[in-house]
């Protein structure tokens, strides 16, 4: 009798392993391994909550201004000199052919303003009355004549902003024209204007105080139409000189500014013109109110008062 155990004719399955698995385990390819994924990119530098982010600089083309544009022109300035000039010689002829030979004043308002011929060889308060001709003449065209070309030349060089010096600069050499043509014409000037005021005799007052022998008096020098000019155009040349001076002088600091932009942990946020952008290292140093101070609990409690 054989015992020998009949051979398989399938391979027996271990117990407890159906024999698809075993099948599915002997056949399965090997696994892949993934690509590695690329490295994630650095988060960007986040700026603390109270720290607010400059607006990057923005960049638009402009087109150059003309440095002359908007400069007052010279025509301008010869129209108004010339309607000065034409204003004094009129009045003066007519004050030579009204007034020559009238005795006494012709009174235009009683007890300040009144009309009288005069021939002044003179400057203003009788300068150089007593010289003679040869000396008086050359000496006043010289002046008149460097009046004229600083006039020229600062006029040339006005900023549109300078609205006096624009009137005033015309003014005085309208004015100045005007006394050079009578200097010019009859070696002398003519003026007929006569003005008297009690805040004259206190400005004499107060000039005889400081010069010994000043004559105290209400009545102002007698003067003219070009003289006006002058004098309203030396004013108004010294309103631009007080306004620019006033222009340059240091006001608060005009600080970094920057329109609203994003913060990095909130809202969006404005910087005000006048205060800066605290940087880092005074944020982190920034102390509290001295009116705080932190409790024993450590909660920050006020100070009482």
């Amino acid at each position: 009798m054989n015992d020998a155990a009949p051979e398989p004719t399938e391979e027996t399955a271990p117990a407890g392993l159906a024999p698809s698995v075993l099948a599915s385990s002997a056949v399965a390819p090997p696994a892949v391994e993934p690509a590695p994924a690329p490295p994630a990119p650095p988060e960007p530098a986040r700026l603390a909550p109270d720290e607010p982010r400059l607006a990057p600089p923005q960049f638009t083309a402009k087109k150059i201004a003309d440095p002359l544009a908007g400069r007052p022109s010279r025509s301008f300035l010869l129209i108004v000199a010339m309607v000065s000039l034409v204003a004094d010689v009129a009045s003066k002829l007519w004050a030579e052919k009204a007034l020559d030979g009238y005795p006494g004043f012709v009174t235009v308002l009683e007890e300040h303003l009144m009309f009288i011929l005069a021939k002044n060889k003179g400057g203003a308060w009788g300068l150089l009355q007593g010289q003679s001709e040869n000396v008086r003449r050359p000496f006043f065209l010289l002046v008149s004549v460097a009046a004229i070309a600083f006039i020229m030349t600062l006029y040339r060089r006005l900023t549109p902003r300078q609205h006096a010096l624009r009137w005033g600069l015309p003014l005085v050499l309208g004015g100045a024209l005007g006394n050079v043509f009578d200097r010019v014409r009859y070696g002398h000037v003519i003026d007929f204007i006569d003005y008297r005021a009690e805040w004259v005799r206190s400005m004499n007052t107060f000039i005889a105080k400081h010069v010994p022998g000043h004559y105290v008096t209400d009545h102002w020098p007698t003067f003219n139409v070009a003289d006006v000019a002058i004098c309203v155009g030396v004013g108004l040349m010294a309103v631009d000189m007080f306004t620019a001076r006033r222009g340059r002088e240091p006001g608060p600091a005009a600080l970094v500014a920057a329109p609203l932009v994003p913060a990095a942990d909130g809202p969006a946020m404005e910087v005000a013109p006048t205060e800066a952008a605290p940087s880092p290292e005074a944020s982190a140093h920034t102390s509290a109110p001295a009116s705080l101070k932190p409790s024993s609990e450590g909660e920050v409690a006020k100070e009482d008062a």
